[in-house]
Order: structure tokens, then C-alpha cells, then sequence
């Protein structure tokens, strides 16, 4: 039997077939197009909002902010009702409630969101052995050799987003593709409970048209930095040689000058191994003597090693993260021969690295303590930093 997708749905059924029986759409690709493609990329709908707001029926289509209240607090992340006021994550608090002074306001509560984790990683196991976790609720999955038997990864990803609702009652968002960049590129695009499919026909024309700013891997800064070089979209990017790309964006401009054309050679790497843990915490007032920063450090520290503790990794690098009132970023790194095993021994090291900033200049806004350069106990999961 021949399999059909319909690009306007993307639906997969069984043709030969002139009209697609969902949407009555025509832009319908035949098997050859649908066998290309191995790569999904599944990322739940404003993950942690959506949980809270499952377990408070009462906020229903209110504005929903997770993140720290008070005056340093920042948003973790919003609903999409939210989002439609301009809340975005990784916002100052303040600037949030004022764009929506009447969201609600909840405190992210990590152990509840890493429990349904658990369950949506549990649906993605049972599609394919073959998943490259990302964050909490996001991965990449290739498909090539699944464990359902199906021929079209389209098919298995609307299976996989069926599950997360049936059991978490949940929404995701995936994108089919036939690599990592396109697939991640997918799934925003019909973003909340959609899915797209960008087949190789389709792959380097859609990557012209889009914002630079939507690429995976280009941050805000890179973003600003690419339009002073008069680099707007995926088309402006492409006119680029590798060479100038390399030069001005280091090794990550091999990696601009391929995803331009649609190329990402990346496989999908299951069990990633995770490279750092941290924690980090902004004050409510600025922190000036290295009395108060080395309290205020020792929270920190307990924090990240009742990690380690759970989950039995050691490391060998201490990194301190310090920013100022003025969001100056810098970091001061020790790595020792032989991994830390005592929490005592992480304070000393956090504390050694702090002591030589002062005095400061400015008030210190933030602190924050990771942990890396894990031995061969160190847990296959992506890296994290969690707010304290």
C-alpha cells in the first residue's frame, strides 16, 4: 500500500489518493518523500504553565506566569495566554506584571514537573530507543528503527502526542524532518499542539524565508550581531561564505553556513551524557561584602550538592557564576585532579573563587555554583541549572 502525507495537515493515509480525506487538501507527497524522513522533534506546550494549570481547573483561560515573585524575581516560563500580553521567559518579574498586572503567579515547583517528565519520557521510550532528551519535556527521536513498526515517523509522532494527552492530559508540538535542525525548526512552527513536517523538497526554501532569530542556536546576541553584518534571514545567511561566517562566529559558523542550506549532519545521541549541574540565585538586594556573598553562597552550594547526592555524580570543575547590577557575566573555574566528594570541599572551592572579586565596585545581583567535568558515574540526562 502507498503512503500519502498531506503537507497542508500533515496527515499520513493509505492512497493512491488525489484529496486529502481530513482537509480535502491537494498538496499531497508520495512515499518516496515520507521514507526520508526519520527525524521528530516532540516539546510539550509551555510545559510547566500547562501542568499547573491542569491541576487548577479554576485558572482555566486566566494569564498563568510560573516563575520567582519579588522584586529580582524572573519568569520561568508563561502560558500562551500570557504570552499574547508579551510575558516571555527568562523576563524580569516586574516587566511581567506589568505588561499582565491580572496573571496569577505561581512558584515553579520542579519535583511535580520532573514526576511528568517521567511519564512523557516513559512514551517516548516506547516509540524508539533512539531519544535525545533536551530538557524536561523536549526531545529529539530517530525514528529509523522504531519499535512500533511503522514506516512514517509522522504517524508515530501524532501517536506520541495522542499518549502525552491521554496520560498526562497535556499538549505537544512536534516537527518531522529529515535532520535535527529542521525538525526543532518543525515543531515551533505550528506551535501549541501542532505538527508540521518539512520534507527534502521543502527544506532549504523554508530555511530562507525564516528570521534568523528563529534558528536553533542563534541566541539573542548572535541575532544582534548577525544583523550589524546585514543578516536578517536564512537567505541573507546562506549569500554568506563559510570562511566570513567562521570568522566572525567562530566554529559555530560551519555550523550557520550548513543549517542555512538546510544541512544538519548531527545524529540523534541517545542517553546524552550531562555535562554540568548548577544552581543560581538573584537577590533581592545587592550583595557588596564578601560576608554576604559567601552566606548567601552557602545555600547554593547545599543546593547543588544535595543533587549530587541524589543522584550520585562527582565532578572535578568548580564554576563560579557572578553577575552585577549593572548584568555584567563573568565565571572563575578551578578543576582539581581527583572529583569532590565532600560538600565542605565545594564550599571551599566556591569560596575561593569568590574571595579574590572583592572588594566590587557594584552590587552583586546574582550567584551561582556548577558543578562538571563528571567521572564515569555521572548520570545520562541534558545539563541543567535550576533558580534556587
Amino acid at each position: 500500500m502507498t503512503h500519502i502525507l498531506c503537507r497542508d495537515c500533515c496527515q499520513v493515509f493509505d492512497g493512491p489518493a488525489e484529496i486529502c480525506d481530513r482537509c480535502s487538501g491537494r498538496r499531497l507527497l508520495p512515499h518516496a518523500e515520507i521514507a526520508s524522513l526519520d527525524i521528530a522533534h516532540i516539546d510539550c506546550d509551555a510545559f510547566y504553565a500547562a501542568v499547573e494549570k491542569r491541576d487548577r481547573p479554576d485558572l482555566g483561560n486566566k494569564p498563568l506566569i510560573v516563575g520567582h515573585s519579588g522584586g529580582r524575581g524572573v519568569v520561568v516560563t508563561a502560558c500562551y495566554v500570557a504570552r499574547t500580553f508579551g510575558v516571555r521567559s527568562a523576563m524580569p518579574m516586574f516587566q511581567a506584571l506589568q505588561l499582565c498586572p491580572h496573571a496569577t503567579v505561581i512558584q515553579p515547583d520542579m519535583a511535580k514537573y520532573k514526576r511528568v517528565s517521567e511519564t512523557i519520557r516513559a512514551i517516548f521510550a516506547s516509540a524508539t530507543t533512539m531519544v535525545e532528551p533536551l530538557s524536561l519535556d523536549e526531545a529529539y527521536l530517530d525514528v529509523t528503527e522504531n519499535l512500533k513498526g511503522i514506516l512514517s515517523a509522522t504517524r508515530i509522532a501524532e501517536e506520541i502526542r495522542a499518549r502525552i494527552r491521554a496520560e498526562t492530559e497535556l499538549t505537544a508540538s512536534a516537527g518531522v524532518s529529515y535532520n535535527k535542525f529542521l525538525a526543532k525548526l518543525a515543531s515551533d512552527h505550528r506551535k501549541p499542539d501542532g505538527l508540521f513536517v518539512i520534507t527534502p523538497q521543502l527544506g532549504p526554501a523554508f530555511v530562507e524565508t525564516l528570521p534568523v532569530r528563529k534558528f536553533h542556536g542563534v541566541g539573542p546576541a548572535t541575532a544582534r550581531k548577525m544583523a550589524g553584518l546585514g543578516i536578517e534571514t536564512g537567505l541573507d545567511l546562506k549569500a554568506q561564505s563559510q570562511a566570513f561566517l567562521q570568522q566572525h562566529f567562530g566554529k559555530a559558523g560551519a555550523y550557520y553556513y550548513w543549517a542555512a542550506r538546510g544541512v544538519d549532519e548531527r545524529p540523534v545521541r541517545a542517553d546524552r551524557i550531562r555535562k554540568s549541574v548548577g544552581v543560581e540565585n538573584t537577590f533581592a538586594a545587592d550583595l557588596f561584602t564578601y560576608e554576604a556573598a559567601r552566606e548567601a553562597l552557602r545555600e547554593i552550594v547545599d543546593n547543588v550538592w544535595a543533587h549530587c547526592e541524589r543522584s550520585g555524580v562527582r565532578g572535578r570543575t568548580v564554576t563560579l557564576k557572578v553577575k552585577f547590577t549593572n548584568f555584567r557575566v563573568i565565571t572563575r573555574s578551578r578543576t582539581g585532579q581527583t572529583p569532590i566528594i565532600t560538600r565542605s570541599e565545594l564550599e571551599q572551592l566556591g569560596c575561593a573563587l569568590l574571595e579574590p572579586l572583592f572588594p566590587v565596585a557594584r552590587g552583586i545581583r546574582l550567584l551561582g555554583v556548577s558543578l562538571s567535568s563528571f567521572g564515569e558515574a555521572a548520570r545520562r540526562d541534558p545539563e541543567f541549572v535550576l533558580p534556587v
